[in-house]
């Protein structure tokens, strides 16, 4: 299934009709739904575990957003076979993700939590078919993923960056299976009473519905497993970005001019990306928010920064090998 493309130079009106049309469009109403979600939030001002009753569904409508809109144009890199697997994959997807949706808001205007109810039958039922539906839909990205992996872009830079992009985002994606578990206390409060009202959390040594950041909600008491999981899955849209960003620079830096040059510092972005990832991940798992590291958190970030400027500047100052003909 490999194939060869034009590298995606502008996102201009004529290239733009080549994308995958189910998700580009979905991403049009996660817009919608964005705002939608906006204007409840100014009109119904219950709460839920210590947030609008709305945030989630506007925190899921941006992020679903970005995601399929950077995935409409993933699939239009892709020819003959390749694209018809990938742009399967991508309407399941799409399918799967509107549906989780929709039992979000539907849950979101009976103030009931989405995820991790277990206050009735139906509440725990609803949870459980949105998990079957977020393992679908992984299942359904990895597919796109794998194809991405025999796709061949004529810039270099982006070629690396497309792939690396989609497995950071893959393995973020997959990061939410961390939150499903039940907590210490969940689980003392089963064993006392035989049931909890919630069955997992993203808050780690607090409750959830603690003080959080503004609009976000992420702990500023504990640690949080969505940050981690937020930041992974992102990476679609942040290392393609970070390739265009070089190639943008190269038309005033001739070092960037070289593919090789270029290559070299999406790897490291890659790289350090992934890292921080694992970093904001293992902060959350010892229970840190996100805003008040320890020692430890911050000389490990200091470790990483550290890493990837030295290597950002061997990728620039090193010499390319030219090849011998």
């Amino acid at each position: 299934m490999t194939t060869t493309v034009d590298p995606p130079a502008t996102l201009n009106t004529a290239r733009m009709r080549t994308w995958h049309r189910p998700s580009l469009w979905f991403a049009g109403a996660m817009a919608v739904a964005t705002v939608l979600s906006i204007a409840a939030m100014l009109i119904d001002h219950r709460t839920l575990l210590g947030s609008p009753v709305w945030a989630k569904p506007f925190k899921f409508a941006v992020s679903g957003g970005l995601y399929f809109f950077t995935w409409s144009w993933l699939v239009s890199l892709l020819r003959g076979r390749s694209r018809k697997v990938a742009s399967v994959a991508t309407t399941v997807a799409v399918v799967l993700f509107a549906a989780e949706y929709v039992a979000m808001a539907f849950q979101a205007a009976r103030a009931r939590p989405s995820h991790f109810a277990n206050t009735s039958p139906f509440d725990a039922a609803l949870f459980q078919a949105m998990g079957v539906m977020v393992a679908a839909l992984w299942l359904a990205t990895l597919v796109g993923t794998v194809v991405l992996m025999f796709t061949r872009i004529e810039d270099r830079a982006v070629y690396w960056a497309v792939r690396t992009g989609a497995v950071v985002a893959l393995i973020g994606a997959g990061l939410g299976a961390t939150m499903t578990q039940p907590t210490p206390i969940e689980r003392a409060t089963i064993k006392a009473t035989g049931h909890s009202d919630l069955i997992g959390a993203h808050s780690v040594g607090v409750a959830d519905g603690g003080p959080g950041l503004p609009l976000l909600g992420w702990s500023t008491t504990g640690g949080d497993l969505r940050i981690a999981h937020f930041i992974g899955l992102h990476g679609l849209q942040a290392l393609p970005l970070l390739a265009f960003g070089l190639a943008v620079l190269a038309t005033r830096l001739p070092r960037l001019r070289e593919s090789a040059v270029r290559v070299r510092l999406v790897w490291t972005g890659s790289i350090g990306y992934a890292g921080l990832v694992g970093l904001i991940l293992w902060q959350a798992e010892r229970g840190e928010p996100l805003i008040y590291p320890s020692g430890t958190t911050l000389a490990a970030a200091g470790l990483l920064v550290g890493v990837v400027a030295a290597a950002v500047a061997a990728s620039v100052l090193v010499p390319v090998r030219k090849a011998v003909r």
